[in-house]
């Protein structure tokens, strides 16, 4: 029996956050556990059911670092599970699948404050080099996984290849995509939003899935979502196969929500106060359940994730957060005409710190490829209708100045290849960056790809009447798809490839996956084009 007088005597005296890591030899579980008796136990083996149910990740490669993650939970639907004391567990990095060949291994503690959740940065790496990695606690291993570092700084590597992911809803079909995915022969995995879904449990009795309770709103709620997302096999085995960069969208939080506006003025948390409080909770438990580097952990609703991550000279991913510092979006929303709101230079969806470290990281790069890893659509998409021109306010063309800048730089200072990734509609899209949308004939400035949704809106159709309609509209638009599945990238010095893979369905777990289309942009010449 567990003496909790003791743990909470134990919490009064919690071990600051800069000495939550703890380095290879500093000292062993059992030298942590000894010291108290409860965290003995716990590293004995005392727990209700398997400990490492949520599997185990890797994600933001360094050429000498990369980050391994896994969290304690052997009852992960039921706020994980664990009693409230710190937890040491050993980890373990070996250059061969069968963990044999160890070259750094060490102790981290897992503590209550961040849901018995820990992230090692596993330094002193060699460049571009894949390894392996497990965590164990007590008598209990975790799953084997599997990540890459990038290459050293000015170096050129022939190829890399990854999979552009986004949009999980977990209702509203299987993630068999990410099985295809983790059978793939990738480098990593860029997901751009949409990890979870924030929605209370569905009616539509034809769902493959149901959530696991009401709208979320509070820690454990948001905790206990993330948790029932990663209990899929598919979504750990892509985990555990790459690592992943991340960023989110709306609904790691809620749908549409706009810095510190809530989505509409109906709802519980419409108080930008009470929302705030509902960001905290949002992003501490994103944090908590990606593989992200210890300067992204939130202080209170803030959270630093934009970032920039180079794969040594051939590409430099630079990872934009399009929700937390934007403007509301103008003109009410939705589908709409523009208005003097939309044209508006204080209209921003990146905020200007944001927008001026773009710039000068684009600047002064030295990539061969300059990504642009985010959430929406970049391009301009007018889905007109009833003879007026209408544009979606929640993307890009909610914000026009800001785009215009951006389209401004490309023409302007020419970084190297700019390539935009996006997800969110939940469709694909491969489309050219004009410098000013509204004169076709107006330089391509770049390119842009979005990728499908893993699972979100069911199975999806190949074609769209109402797409079809407003395309002639769009001549910048090169592919349109609605089916789900994923986008994969092949890179090279002198050429960069897309394949829009798609799978049969969505709505069982049987579903098949082929290529749907595939686009070319060649090193050096802006614009999309179409290969056999």
């Amino acid at each position: 029996m567990v003496d909790y007088r003791n743990i909470q005597k134990f919490l009064q005296s919690r071990i600051k956050r800069r000495n939550l890591m703890i380095g290879a030899g500093a000292f062993t579980g059992l030298a942590i556990a000894s010291q108290f008796p409860h965290q003995q136990a716990i590293a004995k083996g005392r727990f209700s059911d398997y400990p490492f149910k949520l599997g185990v990740a890797s994600g933001e490669p360094y050429d000498t670092s990369v980050v391994i993650w896994t969290r304690l939970a052997p009852e992960p639907l039921n706020g994980g599970g664990m009693p409230p004391v710190n937890v040491p567990i050993r980890w373990e990095v070996a250059t061969d699948p069968s963990m044999k060949r160890i070259i750094s291994r060490g102790t981290v503690l897992a503590t209550p404050e961040l849901a018995h959740s820990v992230r090692v940065v596993v330094e002193g790496l060699s460049p571009h080099t894949w390894y392996w990695y497990r965590f164990n606690v007590g008598s209990e291993a975790s799953p084997i996984g599997r990540t890459r570092t990038a290459p050293a700084p000015g170096s050129f590597a022939n190829q890399l290849k990854f999979a552009l992911a986004s949009c999980q809803h977990y209702e509203q079909g299987y993630y068999t995509a990410y099985k295809y995915m983790a059978e793939d022969d990738l480098d990593l995995v860029i997901h751009v939003g949409d990890y979870i879904y924030e929605g209370g449990i569905t009616t539509n009795v034809n769902s493959p899935r149901r959530h696991n309770g009401t709208e979320i709103f509070t820690l454990e709620d948001y905790r206990n979502r993330h948790a029932l997302y990663k209990t899929d096999e598919n979504l750990q085995a892509a985990h555990a196969a790459f690592p992943w960069i991340v960023t989110w969208d709306d609904h790691e939080v809620e749908n549409n929500y706009a810095n510190f506006i809530s989505q509409v003025d109906t709802e519980p948390d419409q108080d930008p106060v009470i929302f705030l409080q509902r960001r905290a909770f949002a992003y501490q438990a994103y944090y908590e359940h990606m593989p992200l580097r210890p300067f992204s952990r939130p202080v209170g609703p803030d959270m630093q994730l934009y970032r920039r991550l180079n794969y040594g000279n051939l590409a430099t991913f630079h990872v934009l957060d399009t929700r937390q510092y934007r403007t509301d979006q103008p003109c009410g929303d939705g589908a709409r005409q523009r208005c003097a709101e939309n044209l508006s230079p204080e209209a921003t969806i990146t905020g200007k710190a944001q927008e001026d470290w773009l710039y000068d990281g684009l600047d002064k790069s030295t990539a061969r490829w300059n990504v642009l890893a985010q959430q929406v659509i970049f391009s301009q998409r007018n889905t007109r209708a009833g003879g007026l021109d209408t544009y979606s306010m929640d993307i890009w063309d909610g914000y026009v100045a800001s785009r215009d800048r951006l389209l401004r730089f490309f023409e302007q200072r020419q970084p190297s290849n700019p390539v935009v990734l996006a997800g969110d509609v939940h469709s694909n899209w491969a489309m050219d960056l004009k410098a000013n949308f509204d004169e076709p004939e107006s330089a391509i400035v770049g390119s842009e790809f979005v990728c499908t949704s893993i699972s979100s809106g069911g199975n999806g159709s190949d074609t769209s009447a109402t797409v079809q309609g407003y395309l002639p509209f769009n001549p910048h638009i090169k592919f349109y798809n609605g089916q789900r599945g994923y986008v994969r990238c092949n890179v090279t010095p002198t050429s960069w490839r897309t394949d829009y893979l798609v799978m049969s369905n969505v709505t069982t777990p049987s579903g098949t996956i082929s290529n749907r289309a595939s686009f070319v942009v060649d090193n050096g010449i802006p614009g999309i084009r179409q290969v056999v």
